[in-house]
């Protein structure tokens, strides 16, 4: 798989896991997300993420007169992602 297939694989799952998140932290179940930007990095290692390639997803989340914004990580190991503490801006 190349690194394009990958995060084109990984894109809606990331996208899915930082709407969810941010619907419930905002409490706004309307919020709607749009990807920011997405790239294929070697991930350092983390309590949240495990060394190795990982695809890392930038998305906004908007909804209720709020936005926040998330950083995904989606392991090229299983259909995993994790969406970290958003961001308010």
């Amino acid at each position: 798989m190349t690194e394009s297939q990958f995060l084109a694989s990984r894109q809606p799952t990331a996208m899915q896991v930082a709407v969810s998140r941010g619907q419930s932290e905002m409490n706004c179940p309307s919020a709607t997300g749009e990807m920011l930007s997405q790239e294929f990095t070697q991930a350092a290692q983390t309590p949240i993420v495990q060394a190795g390639y990982s695809g890392l997803f930038r998305i906004g989340v908007t909804g209720c007169g709020q936005r926040r914004v998330y950083q995904v990580f989606c392991s090229m190991e299983g259909d995993s992602c994790t969406a970290l503490e958003g961001r308010t801006n």
